[in-house]
C-alpha cells in the first residue's frame, strides 16, 4: 500500500467517479484504475463498484476510507513540520567562547541566532580555551571559539582571525623604541597568564626560539587584572590588540609592537569530528563566521607609537 494509491482512492470517492478524479489529479483514467485495482488486490476486497453515475464505495471501501483520510492527513502534517524544521530548525546549541571574545560578540551572536532560529535555544558558555577544548572533545559543547589550539584528531578547526601581540608598559616606564624584538622581552618585568593559557604558550614558545628567559614577576589569569596592574605601574604585560582598552590608551599606557618576529595569536572555530552536522549546527557556525572578527579590535584605536 502506497500513499499515492490512498490518495487516488480518496479522490475517486470524493469526486464520485474515476473520470472526474483523473482530471483533478492530472492522471489518466487507466492509471487511476490500475492503482485502485492494485489496492484492492492487496486487501483482497472490492473497494469501489461502478454505477451508471460513477463509482460507489463498498463496505470494505468505507472502512478503508476512514483510515486513508487519517493516514494522508498525518503525512501532510509530517511534511509541513519537516518543512518548518528545514527553514527554522528546533533544538539547542551550546557555544563556548573565551571571556575576552564573549564580551565583544556574545550579544550580537545571541540576537542574530534568535532572529534566524526562533524555534531553537542557544547557550553561551564562557571559559579559557584549554577548558573549552576539553568540553568540546567530551561532547559538552557543540561549537567553540579557541585561541591557538593544538592539533587534535577529535576536533576540526576553521581559522577566523589573527591578532598581533603587543608589549604594554606603565605610563611611567621609559620608552626605549617604537618596537621591541622578541629577544629583548627578557629585559622587562612581565605580568603574564599562567600555562596552559594560549597566549602564555605562544610567549613561552617564542622565548625558547629566541633562547631567552622571560622575566615573569606575576602570573595573573584575568585580563582585566593584568590591565589594571599595568596601569598601576606593577609591571609590563603582553596583550593582544583586542585586550588594549580605550581606558589604557587614555591612561597613556605605552603600547609597543613586538617584532623579529611578530607574535600573533590565532582565533579558530572548532567543532567535533564525531558529531552530527545538523542544520542548526551549520547555521550557528555560519553566524560565527559572519560576525566580523575585526570587531575584536578596540573601538578606540591604540596609539601607533609609545608615549614618553
Amino acid at each position: 500500500m502506497e500513499l499515492i494509491q490512498l490518495q487516488y482512492f480518496v479522490r475517486a470517492v470524493d469526486s464520485g467517479g474515476l473520470t472526474q478524479a483523473g482530471l483533478q489529479l492530472n492522471v489518466t483514467q487507466p492509471t487511476l484504475s490500475r492503482q485502485i485495482a492494485q489496492l484492492e488486490a492487496e486487501f483482497g476486497q472490492r473497494l469501489l463498484v461502478r454505477t451508471g453515475r460513477g463509482v460507489k464505495v463498498t463496505e470494505a471501501g468505507a472502512g478503508l476510507l476512514r483510515y486513508a483520510r487519517e493516514i494522508l492527513a498525518l503525512a501532510a502534517k509530517a511534511k509541513d513540520e519537516l518543512g518548518d524544521l528545514q527553514s527554522s530548525p528546533a533544538g539547542r546549541i551550546t557555544v563556548g567562547i573565551p571571556p575576552r571574545i564573549a564580551a565583544l560578540i556574545a550579544v550580537p551572536l545571541v540576537e542574530q541566532f534568535r532572529e534566524r532560529f526562533p524555534r531553537a535555544v542557544i547557550t553561551v558558555a564562557e571559559g579559557l580555551s584549554h577548558h573549552l577544548r576539553e568540553l568540546l572533545s567530551t561532547g559538552r559543547l557543540d561549537i567553540a571559539l579557541l585561541f591557538d589550539p593544538p592539533a587534535s584528531p577529535q576536533l576540526a578547526y576553521v581559522p577566523l582571525a589573527t591578532e598581533s601581540l603587543f608589549l604594554v608598559m606603565p605610563p611611567t616606564y621609559p620608552a626605549r623604541a617604537e618596537a621591541v624584538r622578541v629577544k629583548d622581552l627578557a629585559n622587562w618585568p612581565l605580568i603574564l597568564p599562567s600555562s596552559p593559557n594560549a597566549i602564555r604558550l605562544l610567549l613561552d614558545a617564542a622565548a625558547r626560539g629566541a633562547c631567552i628567559t622571560l622575566q615573569v614577576v606575576a602570573e595573573v589569569d584575568a585580563v582585566r587584572s593584568m590591565q589594571a596592574l599595568v596601569m598601576r605601574g606593577a609591571g609590563c604585560s603582553i596583550l593582544p590588540e583586542s585586550a588594549i582598552t580605550p581606558e589604557m590608551v587614555a591612561q597613556h599606557v605605552k603600547i609597543v609592537p613586538i617584532t623579529s618576529p611578530a607574535i600573533k595569536n590565532r582565533i579558530v572555530l572548532a567543532t567535533s569530528n564525531f558529531g552530527t552536522a545538523t542544520r542548526l549546527l551549520r547555521g550557528t557556525m555560519d553566524l560565527l563566521r559572519d560576525i566580523p572578527m575585526g570587531s575584536l579590535a578596540p573601538r578606540q584605536r591604540r596609539a601607533s607609537t609609545p608615549r614618553n
